[in-house]
């Protein structure tokens, strides 16, 4: 066995691990750009219909009176400190984009627990001079599951998504979505059925 082939033999190791990693690296940045992940540091609700799942929520919002007030992160995320705020969007994209990837999620969404104390914490945040004065209302949501207090909710029940939003809801509804990030030779090779024609329509 000659020394060139010893040495290629010596370092197969080596070009494995490169190559596993150049294709982790390649698909990971594939995936961050067909998913437009740089579109989640905006503060636009828009934003939030790149997944299909959401329409029925952007939709709701769209529709509602916090629309002119209020984006998604004003009463989905933590707003007391940078810190608190951008790791909990951090950790809440990764456990939305696991949900959404692999299909686990419910036809109707609704917040975790842990979800819902920071909307608790946002709405006392904007409401707080009415809320404080008029209601029991406390900013820590486990007082609540303990039967203690009340939230928002538990009055404004279609507040700001309506108890009906779920991923069936909105059919018919206009969504800012996305254009694919396909090449032109796939585009052309799918299939589409036809389009549904809306009630009333004849």
């Amino acid at each position: 066995m000659d020394s060139t082939h010893k040495t290629w033999r010596s370092y197969i190791w080596l070009w494995l691990v490169s190559g596993l990693l150049g294709l982790i690296i390649g698909l990971g940045s594939y995936t961050l750009v067909a998913a437009k992940a740089s579109s989640y540091l905006s503060e636009r609700p828009a934003v939030c219909a790149n997944c299909h799942i959401m329409g029925p929520y952007y939709q709701s919002w769209l529709k509602s009176s916090h629309n002119v007030w209020a984006n998604c992160n004003d009463c989905h995320v933590p707003m007391d400190t940078s810190f608190r705020f951008w790791s909990y969007k951090i950790v809440d994209g990764l456990y939305h984009s696991y949900m959404f990837s692999f299909g686990p999620e419910a036809q109707v969404i609704r917040p975790r627990e842990a979800s819902n104390q920071v909307m608790l914490e946002n709405c006392l945040r904007c409401h707080s001079p009415l809320v404080t004065e008029f209601t029991k209302m406390g900013p820590d949501y486990y007082s609540v599951l303990n039967g203690d207090k009340k939230v928002c909710w538990d009055c404004h029940r279609e507040m700001s998504h309506t108890q009906n939003a779920s991923v069936s809801s909105i059919v018919y509804g206009n969504l800012p979505l996305p254009a694919a990030d396909r090449p032109a030779w796939l585009e052309s090779a799918i299939v589409r059925p036809k389009p549904l024609e809306k009630p009333g329509s004849e």
